[in-house]
This record gives C-alpha cells, structure tokens and sequence, in this order.
C-alpha cells in the first residue's frame, strides 16, 4: 500500500524504537480505514454492493457522476473504482439495524423485489459467515428444533424468492416446508430418534433439506440448508433476524473494506477521480 510506505512503521524498523513501531503500526491502521478517493477519514461510510468496497458516500456518488458524463445512455451499473467489479446500488447510511439504498439510475418502481430481499441476495454474496457453534450444538442436543417455528413458512417465502429472484415460488415452499414439518413430526413421535445422536439427527435434516432444495437452488444449496438451521436455531422473528443478519453483514464488509487499497497521497481529489476513470477514459478515445 502506498500510504504504508511512507508511514513511520517503515523508519520504525531502522530506528529499532518501540514507541516508534507504536506510531507506524497506528498510521498504517489510519491508513487503512481511509477513503480511497479523498484519502480522509470516512464521512458517511458507503460501499459498493458486490464487491464491499468502502467510500465516503459523497465521493463515490461524485465519482459516479463524473462516469455517467463518459456515456451517452443513463448508467444501470458502475464498476468498482479499485477491483472494476460491476455493482448496481450504493450502500450507505448504515446505523446496525437498518441502511439507506442508492441505486445506479434505477427506478425502484420497476422493481418487482424489496430491499428486504436484495439483502438476503447480498448476505448469501458473503463467504464464510456462520452462526453461535454452541447454539447449534444445544439446539440438536436439548430438542429445541421440538418448537414451533410460526415464522418459518414467511421466512421461507423470502428467502427462495430473493435466491431465485421470483416471486411465484409457493410450490417450492411448500415441498420444502413440508420437508421440515414431517422430519420434526417423526422426532417428535419416534422412540428410536430420541435414541439418536444429536450429530445424526442434525445431520439426518440438513441431507433432507438438501436433497428437496438442490433441483431448485444448485450451487445455493448448502449455504440455504445452513441458512435455514440458523433461522430456526434463534428462534427470533423475521425482523430480529434481519437485524442480526445487518449486523453480522457489516461486521463481515467492514473486514473487507479494511484490506482495501488507497491512492497515493500525493494527488489532488481530481487526479484521483481521474485515475480511476483511467479505464473509461481510454475506451472512450478509441471509439
């Protein structure tokens, strides 16, 4: 990184100073959590909904602005000023309950999903997000899956439409809902399943749940099946669990958008909304 390089951590090591060291390794954290655009502290945090990175809000918004002028039709997407992935929104306004959405020029009112679901499109977007292992553990182990969920059909509902981007979704439902209500029913009745293992019942559902899912979901499948335990394994409603799910995204995003790059800070914030156009500008020399 090329703030980095020039931070006091780098004459730290020469100097052999432990309070030196001290100062670099802060700088260099400073360093981090800046903007990539203005090179400042973050002023309403916003950041791509695809890739993560992170902006200011008025800075991203300005360096969209300043890519629509390179085209003639109103832009849908934008790529990223730092990885060129293509994202369709902004997010921004964050407070760990709720965001604010901006969206390339799109007009919501052709929208035929809700935020709600773009955050379930986005959530599943994210790698490598799990729930309390010992929760789980309890939830097999002292029957808890035993109680009833009133909340899982509409919950469902949600989140097949959000994976399949379709609101006609019942049948799918309920081949599914009916997957879970009917493995419940059997432990609730059987004598051998009280026999079981925790581990086998658990895994007994998730082999279920997979095998009704993959026709529909594929390479969704097992992150949905995962999704679906943790769900029932809160027992909270849908919105407190959309809340949770808000907290656990940002947590996950605001780790990525530490490991972003930033600019060189020898150039005006002009030179560096140019650099990023870098790519648009030359496509548009040689048409």
């Amino acid at each position: 990184m090329a703030a980095a390089a020039t931070s006091p951590s780098a004459a730290s090591s020469s100097g052999g100073s432990g309070g030196n060291t001290a100062e670099g390794e802060m700088a260099a954290a400073s360093a981090a959590c800046a903007c990539p655009i203005c090179l400042d502290s973050f002023l309403d945090e916003a950041y791509l909904d695809t890739c993560f990175h992170s902006f200011c809000y008025k800075c991203i918004c300005q360096w969209v602005k300043i890519v629509s002028t390179k085209h003639a039709e109103p832009l849908s997407s934008v790529q990223c000023p730092l990885c060129k992935t293509v994202n369709v929104s902004i997010i921004h306004g964050f407070n760990g309950e709720s965001f604010e959405r901006h969206y390339i020029n799109q007009d919501p009112r052709k929208r035929h999903l809700s935020d709600a679901h773009d955050l379930i499109t986005q959530f599943y977007s994210i790698r490598d997000i799990i729930g309390n292992t010992s929760s789980v553990q309890q939830f097999w182990k002292q029957r808890k899956y035993l109680r009833k969920n009133i909340w899982l059909q509409t919950w469902l509902r949600q989140e097949i439409q959000a994976l399949t981007r379709d609101e006609n979704v019942d049948a799918f439902i309920y081949h599914i809902h009916g997957v879970i209500e009917s493995f419940m029913k059997r432990q609730e009745k059987g004598h051998a399943s009280k026999m079981a293992p925790p581990e086998k019942r658990r895994e007994e559902f998730k082999s279920l749940l997979m095998e009704a899912a993959r026709p529909f979901l594929l390479g969704q499948t097992e992150r949905f099946v995962a999704e679906v335990e943790l769900f029932l394994v809160s027992h909270l409603n849908i919105d407190a669990y959309s809340r949770l799910r808000v907290q656990r995204l940002k947590e996950s995003t605001s780790h990525v958008s530490r490991e972003q790059d930033v600019l060189p800070q020898d150039r005006s914030l002009e030179d560096h909304y140019l650099y990023f156009l870098g790519d648009e500008t030359d496509c548009n020399d040689e048409i």
